[in-house]
């Protein structure tokens, strides 16, 4: 099932507002091993987190990591980072230039909590409205479960040529350029973005 809604993520049969990227891109260090081979709930990350994605039905779906991650040979389209090193930044100005929608669902690789229902929400909002949307967890925006414009690009390239590879910054940005909106977390829904950084983190650990 996973497969085929992967492999028909760019046909018309999709919703043609948004596409969707799975951020798989990150060194891994605390992890001591590529996160998304970790195992989690009897499933590879990657695989659990793409599933959450492509239950979405975006227009597009694709990976941003590594061109010989685990899922290479899933099917999905892999996208290398324009500027590697650079964090989640460096993923969604890729992703950017590659989707052909006006909209772009990013989810990390070490989000496992979070679900397709509270994506979907998101992605209605911000068809309707037109603007991106971002949960903000207290003081802190939650970037890496979230939905941009891809007019969101000029600004990320800016911030990366002058080395400001702060998301916050960046989504902070983008909120006073009216270029996104902010979604406050209610208290039962924090707990979607515990992320998984370390062994430690897994459950039964």
């Amino acid at each position: 099932m996973l497969q085929d809604a992967a492999n028909s993520s760019s046909s018309p049969t999709g919703n043609p507002a948004f596409s969707a990227v799975l951020l798989a891109g990150g060194k891994s260090t605390r992890m001591g091993r590529d996160k998304a081979a970790v195992i989690f709930e009897g499933r590879p990350l990657w695989e659990r987190q793409l599933a959450t994605l492509a239950a979405l039905q975006p227009r597009e779906l694709f990976i941003s990591g590594r061109p010989d991650g685990p899922y290479i040979d899933h099917g999905t389209e892999v996208i290398a980072d324009l500027h590697p090193g650079c964090g989640p930044l460096s993923g969604l100005e890729s992703a950017c230039w590659r989707t052909q929608t006006p909209l772009l669902c990013v989810l990390a690789i070490d989000l496992p909590w979070m679900t397709t229902a509270f994506l979907e929400r998101l992605v209605k909002i911000a068809t309707l409205d037109g603007r991106g949307i971002v949960p903000r967890n207290g003081d802190y925006f939650e970037p890496l479960a979230a939905v941009y414009p891809r007019g969101i690009l000029s600004l990320v390239d800016a911030h990366l040529r002058r080395g400001d590879h702060s998301m916050q910054r960046l989504i902070q940005r983008a909120v006073d350029l009216d270029l996104m909106i902010v979604d406050p977390l209610p208290e039962d829904e924090r707990s979607l973005f515990r992320n998984v950084n370390a062994p430690a983190d897994l459950p039964g650990n």
